[in-house]
Protein backbone atom coordinates (compact mmCIF):
# COMPACT_ATOMS: atom_id res chain seq x y z
CA UNK A 1 0.00 0.00 0.00
CA UNK A 2 2.69 2.44 1.12
CA UNK A 3 3.64 1.88 -3.09
CA UNK A 4 0.45 3.31 -3.84
CA UNK A 5 1.60 7.39 -4.24
CA UNK A 6 -2.37 8.27 -3.54
CA UNK A 7 -2.53 5.99 -0.45
CA UNK A 8 0.47 7.57 0.88
CA UNK A 9 -0.24 11.02 0.50
CA UNK A 10 -3.68 10.47 2.69
CA UNK A 11 -1.11 8.54 5.20
CA UNK A 12 0.87 11.71 5.96
CA UNK A 13 -1.97 14.18 5.64
CA UNK A 14 -3.95 12.12 9.04
CA UNK A 15 -0.98 11.39 10.77
CA UNK A 16 0.32 15.09 10.27
CA UNK A 17 -3.35 15.85 11.65
CA UNK A 18 -3.32 13.44 14.67
CA UNK A 19 0.36 14.55 15.58
CA UNK A 20 -0.02 18.07 15.15
CA UNK A 21 -3.29 17.67 17.71
CA UNK A 22 -1.06 15.85 19.84
CA UNK A 23 1.43 17.93 20.21
CA UNK A 24 -0.86 21.00 20.82
CA UNK A 25 -1.76 19.25 23.98
CA UNK A 26 1.64 17.64 24.91
CA UNK A 27 4.28 20.21 23.28
CA UNK A 28 5.61 17.24 21.54
CA UNK A 29 4.30 14.18 18.59
CA UNK A 30 4.91 15.51 15.22
CA UNK A 31 8.54 14.63 14.62
CA UNK A 32 7.54 10.95 16.40
CA UNK A 33 4.31 9.98 14.57
CA UNK A 34 5.57 11.34 11.13
CA UNK A 35 8.93 10.23 11.59
CA UNK A 36 8.24 6.26 11.51
CA UNK A 37 5.62 6.35 8.38
CA UNK A 38 7.89 8.73 6.26
CA UNK A 39 10.95 6.48 7.18
CA UNK A 40 9.11 3.28 5.25
CA UNK A 41 9.54 4.79 2.10
CA UNK A 42 12.86 6.95 2.39
CA UNK A 43 14.75 5.30 5.50
CA UNK A 44 15.02 6.54 8.77
CA UNK A 45 18.38 8.79 8.53
CA UNK A 46 16.37 11.50 5.62
CA UNK A 47 13.25 10.92 7.49
CA UNK A 48 14.73 13.05 10.46
CA UNK A 49 15.90 15.73 8.69
CA UNK A 50 12.55 15.68 6.31
CA UNK A 51 9.89 15.80 9.38
CA UNK A 52 11.78 18.84 10.02
CA UNK A 53 9.85 21.10 7.28
CA UNK A 54 6.49 20.28 8.76
CA UNK A 55 7.67 20.41 11.96
CA UNK A 56 8.74 23.84 11.70
CA UNK A 57 5.45 24.72 10.13
CA UNK A 58 3.17 23.59 12.53
CA UNK A 59 5.67 24.59 15.60
CA UNK A 60 5.24 27.71 14.12
CA UNK A 61 1.60 28.20 14.23
CA UNK A 62 1.44 26.54 17.40
CA UNK A 63 3.75 29.29 19.40
CA UNK A 64 1.51 32.30 17.40
CA UNK A 65 -1.87 30.94 19.05
CA UNK A 66 -0.20 30.35 22.65
CA UNK A 67 3.01 33.27 22.71
CA UNK A 68 1.51 35.17 25.95
CA UNK A 69 2.01 32.04 27.86
CA UNK A 70 5.86 31.49 27.08
CA UNK A 71 7.76 31.63 30.28
CA UNK A 72 10.61 33.49 29.48
CA UNK A 73 13.00 32.85 32.43
CA UNK A 74 12.66 29.35 31.49
CA UNK A 75 13.05 29.88 27.72
CA UNK A 76 16.30 32.04 28.05
CA UNK A 77 17.86 29.19 30.56
CA UNK A 78 16.59 26.10 29.30
CA UNK A 79 15.72 27.07 25.82
CA UNK A 80 19.27 28.45 24.25
CA UNK A 81 20.95 25.29 25.97
CA UNK A 82 18.63 22.86 24.20
CA UNK A 83 19.36 24.99 20.59
CA UNK A 84 22.48 24.46 21.78
CA UNK A 85 22.44 20.83 22.15
CA UNK A 86 20.17 20.36 19.07
CA UNK A 87 22.39 22.01 16.81
CA UNK A 88 25.71 19.25 18.27
CA UNK A 89 22.69 16.60 17.84
CA UNK A 90 22.17 17.55 14.22
CA UNK A 91 26.05 17.55 13.66
CA UNK A 92 26.23 14.31 14.93
CA UNK A 93 23.23 12.74 13.65
CA UNK A 94 24.59 10.95 10.74
CA UNK A 95 27.20 9.19 13.51
CA UNK A 96 24.70 8.34 15.91
CA UNK A 97 22.45 6.10 13.39
CA UNK A 98 22.53 2.97 16.07
CA UNK A 99 20.12 0.76 18.00
CA UNK A 100 21.99 0.98 22.15
CA UNK A 101 21.11 4.76 21.57
CA UNK A 102 17.47 4.36 20.34
CA UNK A 103 17.69 1.89 23.80
CA UNK A 104 19.29 4.26 25.71
CA UNK A 105 16.51 7.14 24.86
CA UNK A 106 13.55 4.93 24.54
CA UNK A 107 14.68 3.57 28.10
CA UNK A 108 14.98 7.28 29.51
CA UNK A 109 11.58 8.13 27.72
CA UNK A 110 10.04 4.97 30.02
CA UNK A 111 11.57 6.43 33.37
CA UNK A 112 10.17 9.79 33.10
CA UNK A 113 6.73 9.04 31.72
CA UNK A 114 6.72 6.06 35.05
CA UNK A 115 8.20 8.47 37.19
CA UNK A 116 5.33 10.97 35.73
CA UNK A 117 2.22 8.49 36.17
CA UNK A 118 3.37 8.02 40.00
CA UNK A 119 3.57 11.36 40.83
CA UNK A 120 7.43 11.18 41.45
CA UNK A 121 8.34 13.46 39.29
CA UNK A 122 6.81 15.86 41.16
CA UNK A 123 9.87 15.65 43.96
CA UNK A 124 12.02 16.33 41.02
CA UNK A 125 12.69 19.89 40.62
CA UNK A 126 15.17 21.46 37.85
CA UNK A 127 16.13 24.60 39.27
CA UNK A 128 19.76 27.17 38.43
CA UNK A 129 22.00 25.60 36.64
CA UNK A 130 20.13 21.92 36.21
CA UNK A 131 17.89 23.88 33.97
CA UNK A 132 21.09 24.52 31.84
CA UNK A 133 22.50 21.04 31.78
CA UNK A 134 18.67 19.60 31.37
CA UNK A 135 18.51 22.17 28.01
CA UNK A 136 22.08 20.88 26.65
CA UNK A 137 21.37 16.85 27.22
CA UNK A 138 17.77 17.01 26.11
CA UNK A 139 18.58 18.93 22.97
CA UNK A 140 21.37 16.95 22.07
CA UNK A 141 19.29 13.49 22.03
CA UNK A 142 16.89 14.78 20.71
CA UNK A 143 19.17 15.77 17.67
CA UNK A 144 20.71 12.56 17.12
CA UNK A 145 17.74 10.87 17.36
CA UNK A 146 15.08 12.72 15.78
CA UNK A 147 12.97 13.01 18.90
CA UNK A 148 13.54 16.66 20.55
CA UNK A 149 9.50 16.98 21.41
CA UNK A 150 9.56 13.85 23.25
CA UNK A 151 12.99 14.37 25.82
CA UNK A 152 12.38 18.00 25.94
CA UNK A 153 8.91 17.20 27.42
CA UNK A 154 10.08 14.55 29.50
CA UNK A 155 12.81 17.43 30.92
CA UNK A 156 10.35 20.35 31.00
CA UNK A 157 8.64 17.70 33.82
CA UNK A 158 11.12 19.02 35.95
CA UNK A 159 9.64 22.04 36.23
CA UNK A 160 6.55 23.78 37.92
CA UNK A 161 4.64 25.44 35.21
CA UNK A 162 1.01 24.81 34.27
CA UNK A 163 -0.57 23.44 31.03
CA UNK A 164 -0.71 26.42 28.95
CA UNK A 165 3.13 27.30 29.88
CA UNK A 166 4.44 24.05 29.38
CA UNK A 167 3.40 23.86 25.85
CA UNK A 168 4.13 27.39 24.82
CA UNK A 169 7.83 26.94 26.10
CA UNK A 170 8.45 23.47 24.89
CA UNK A 171 7.13 24.96 21.48
CA UNK A 172 9.16 28.14 21.82
CA UNK A 173 11.59 26.01 22.52
CA UNK A 174 11.00 23.83 19.59
CA UNK A 175 11.52 26.90 17.50
CA UNK A 176 14.38 27.87 18.63
CA UNK A 177 15.98 24.43 18.02
CA UNK A 178 14.41 24.23 14.67
CA UNK A 179 16.48 27.19 13.41
CA UNK A 180 19.29 25.51 15.02
CA UNK A 181 19.17 22.43 13.21
CA UNK A 182 17.64 22.79 9.56
CA UNK A 183 20.40 24.74 8.30
CA UNK A 184 22.51 20.99 9.09
CA UNK A 185 20.01 18.99 7.46
CA UNK A 186 19.42 21.54 4.49
CA UNK A 187 23.46 21.07 3.50
CA UNK A 188 23.64 17.59 4.23
CA UNK A 189 20.48 16.46 2.59
CA UNK A 190 18.57 19.00 1.11
CA UNK A 191 18.38 17.49 -2.23
CA UNK A 192 16.81 14.28 -0.94
CA UNK A 193 14.52 16.06 0.72
CA UNK A 194 13.12 18.64 -1.67
CA UNK A 195 12.00 15.11 -3.57
CA UNK A 196 9.64 14.40 -1.55
CA UNK A 197 7.89 17.37 -1.43
CA UNK A 198 4.36 15.64 -1.70
CA UNK A 199 4.43 13.70 1.06
CA UNK A 200 5.92 16.79 3.37
CA UNK A 201 3.22 19.28 2.09
CA UNK A 202 0.39 16.77 3.12
CA UNK A 203 1.82 15.96 5.92
CA UNK A 204 2.15 19.64 6.74
CA UNK A 205 -1.48 20.79 5.95
CA UNK A 206 -2.68 17.91 8.21
CA UNK A 207 -0.50 19.11 10.96
CA UNK A 208 -1.56 22.78 10.52
CA UNK A 209 -5.36 21.56 10.93
CA UNK A 210 -4.27 19.36 13.61
CA UNK A 211 -2.57 22.21 15.44
CA UNK A 212 -5.84 24.14 15.64
CA UNK A 213 -7.68 21.62 16.61
CA UNK A 214 -5.40 20.43 19.74
CA UNK A 215 -5.26 24.11 20.58
CA UNK A 216 -8.93 24.11 21.86
CA UNK A 217 -8.71 20.70 23.11
CA UNK A 218 -6.31 22.00 25.81
CA UNK A 219 -8.08 24.86 27.16
CA UNK A 220 -10.70 21.66 28.26
CA UNK A 221 -8.44 19.49 29.96
CA UNK A 222 -8.06 20.38 34.12
CA UNK A 223 -4.89 21.53 35.30
CA UNK A 224 -4.70 18.41 37.90
CA UNK A 225 -4.56 15.81 35.21
CA UNK A 226 -2.42 17.64 32.75
CA UNK A 227 0.78 16.56 33.92
CA UNK A 228 0.06 12.77 33.91
CA UNK A 229 -1.39 12.92 30.70
CA UNK A 230 1.49 14.19 29.42
CA UNK A 231 3.65 11.52 31.14
CA UNK A 232 1.60 8.77 29.98
CA UNK A 233 2.24 9.76 26.19
CA UNK A 234 6.16 10.07 27.30
CA UNK A 235 5.63 6.60 28.21
CA UNK A 236 4.35 5.42 25.46
CA UNK A 237 6.81 7.32 22.84
CA UNK A 238 9.30 5.38 24.64
CA UNK A 239 7.74 1.80 24.46
CA UNK A 240 7.35 2.92 20.77
CA UNK A 241 10.82 3.18 20.44
CA UNK A 242 12.11 -0.05 22.08
CA UNK A 243 9.34 -2.04 19.86
CA UNK A 244 10.88 -0.54 16.39
CA UNK A 245 14.69 -1.35 17.25
CA UNK A 246 15.72 -3.25 14.46
CA UNK A 247 12.80 -2.77 12.13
Amino acid sequence: MFSDPTFFLVLMAVVGLIAGAIASVSGFGIGSLLTPVLAVKAGTKLAVAAVSDPHLMATALRFWLMRKHVDRRLLWNFGLMSAAGGLTGALLHSYADSPALTFVFGGLLIFTGVMGLTGLSERLRFKGWMAWVAGAVSGMLGGMVGKQGGIRSAAMLGFNVPRHAFVATTTAVGLIVDAARMPVYLITQGDEVARLWPGLLAATVGAIIGTLVGERLLRRIPEPIYRRLVAGLILALGVFMLLRIGK
